[in-house]
């Protein structure tokens, strides 16, 4: 039986839609933090030349208009933060009081964020199959291990799984309910699969989270009913910033009210402390018919 004794710990994904910005960066921090009550926020680091190919690196963005380069790896080039400014950020965000974490895309970026000791990092979707990815971290870092597991097959989820038990780590694995989509559209958000993954893996791992892309916050109330300790959303000061992800992402408004409505119905979800309430006392005298 699942048991709500705590709200879900809400993630703002910032990722790169502070535009390359650092000034922005900060800006999205405080007001995830100030403004929204957020527990975490999450960005990215890329080493892209080791991330992408050659070719990749320098075809021309698929989408022109959202593109900071002459090509795809110009435009990620702009967007990428250097480690000294990672490390900037994450003392920034002690210094508020919110919790700082990256996602990490190569060996390289892994290597260079578990320097910072940030108490959880995140493998995306695209990258939970790199294992020499998985094997550093498990090696090195004593942190939590986030993962997605959008575009994933469930042969490949439990490869992930069993490489953590072997590794003695799968109590620091915090598995995602995620489909990669920039939207997702309601009836591809798949929220059972956080049922699933509570019946295959509950018992192993530390917990199950859920990464949403859809439009709305109703579906993440009802992941948190479902069992789903994180909740991540992409996070943007303007949707309509360019860009691919602010399309997909939650505004300050939106933010705030996920995680007031989180904290509602996590308060909401108990049984009656007494058969009749005191609550109901006043009313039980003025309106029960005996």
């Amino acid at each position: 039986m699942i048991e709500y004794k705590h709200k879900p710990r809400v993630i703002a994904e910032i990722g790169c839609n502070h535009k390359g910005d650092f000034d922005v960066a900060k800006q999205m921090i405080s007001v995830a933090k100030n403004f929204c009550d957020v527990d975490v926020v999450k960005f990215q680091k890329r080493n892209n030349r080791e991330l992408l190919t050659t070719e990749e690196y320098d075809a021309p963005h698929p989408n022109p208009n959202n593109s900071y380069g002459n090509t795809y790896g110009a435009h990620r080039e702009f967007l990428e933060f250097t480690l000294e400014q990672h490390s900037e950020l994450k003392k920034y965000t002690e210094e508020i009081g919110v919790e700082y974490s990256t996602s990490v895309w190569d060996l390289t970026s892994a290597k260079e964020i578990t320097t910072l000791n940030p108490k959880m990092i995140k493998i995306p979707s695209a990258c939970n199959l790199k294992f020499d990815i998985l094997e550093f971290l498990a090696d090195n870092y004593s942190g939590e291990i986030h993962i997605s597991l959008g575009m994933t097959t469930r042969d490949e989820e439990q490869k992930i799984v069993d490489f953590f038990k072997e590794k003695n780590r799968a109590t620091d694995l915090i598995l995602y309910a995620c489909t990669s989509g920039y939207p997702v559209a309601f009836d591809d958000v798949s929220l059972l699969e956080i049922s699933r993954l509570k019946d295959g893996h509950e018992s192993f791992v530390k917990n199950i989270g859920f990464s949403g892309h859809h439009k709305g916050i109703a579906v993440d109330i009802a992941a948190y009913v479902l069992g789903a300790g994180y909740i991540e959303r992409h996070f943007t000061l303007d949707r309509t910033w360019k860009g691919t992800d602010h399309a997909a992402s939650l505004e300050p408004d939106g933010l705030r009210r996920l995680v007031r409505d989180l904290e509602s119905v996590q308060k909401s979800l108990t049984y009656k402390k007494d058969e009749v309430l005191p609550v109901e006392l006043v009313q039980r005298k003025k309106l029960k018919r005996l």
